[in-house]
């Protein structure tokens, strides 16, 4: 698929997304949310892809909402539609049932760190930098507070909330943001090489994981245990897990049916 806001390409289970707004660094236009939300719908239903990966186009990942198009709209409605297009996105990202790698260059900032917090995993260039900056401009970074405050300990949620402030990606990495720093010219390589991992697994497994690990995390600890005992008794079912566990056993490589 190749939109004029967004590209992207398949390779071996692996959709990468590619936002395609270099000169406004990506920001996410009412119309990009569309259609990255509407390229994920497709994805869940696509059972070719594994893993996913997000990525930016031109000099940075993503510098959050595009305030120029907010700032030519005054009414109630659209700021309200604006942003519960973005809830909307990122659930869409957390209830997808394959992962969700974000590949970070540049700049990260507002709704793009919220990209970056709502993916399951992050890899980023270890010149990157990252920032939650509208109280800078009067406006509080609400919505991306919802997933950093989930990514990172609520103290470094509100460090980063209150002062605006741009951190650099050892910290991000540091407080838990990223998972992975590299140099900028290996980040592709970086990135395709953890999706590779990822999509080289069970696209069922994969799926029950994920959703079982969003599920339990709201759970008090016996609740969260109940829960996913019954998972697990879920996941033996499957012909992926009987299969998987005769290859381990007989020393071969499992021939997955993703079922």
């Amino acid at each position: 698929m190749t939109h004029s806001l967004l590209e992207r390409q398949d390779h071996e289970g692996v959709a990468t997304l590619m936002l395609s707004r270099p000169d406004a660094y990506n920001s996410l236009s009412m119309e990009l949310m569309q259609a990255l939300h509407a390229e994920l719908d497709a994805i869940a239903d696509d059972l070719t892809i594994r893993c996913v990966v997000i990525k930016g186009s031109g000099k940075g990942f993503c510098a959050g909402h595009d305030l120029k198009q907010m700032l030519g709209e005054s009414e109630e409605d659209y700021y309200r539609c604006t942003f519960n297009t973005c809830a909307g996105l990122m659930q869409r990202i957390v209830s997808l049932p394959v992962p969700v790698i974000a590949q970070v260059h540049g700049v990260a900032t507002a709704a793009g760190c919220q990209l970056v917090a709502t993916a399951d995993l992050a890899v980023a260039a270890d010149n990157a930098r990252f920032a939650t900056p509208g109280v800078n401009i009067g406006l509080f970074c609400s919505t991306p507070m919802v997933a950093l405050s989930r990514a990172v300990q609520p103290k470094h949620a509100m460090e980063l909330l209150l002062t605006g402030e741009l951190v650099n990606a050892q910290r991000a990495y540091e407080i838990g943001l990223v998972n992975r720093l590299v140099p900028e010219s290996d980040l592709d390589q970086a990135v395709a090489e953890l999706a590779g991992k990822i999509a080289s697994k069970s696209r069922r497994t994969l799926q029950i994981g994920k959703q079982a690990f969003q599920r339990q995390r709201e759970l008090p600890l016996a609740d969260a245990y109940a829960a996913c005992s019954e998972v697990m008794v879920e996941n033996m079912l499957t012909a992926d897990a009987q299969e998987g566990i005769d290859a381990f056993i007989n020393k071969r490589k499992p021939e997955w049916t993703h079922r």
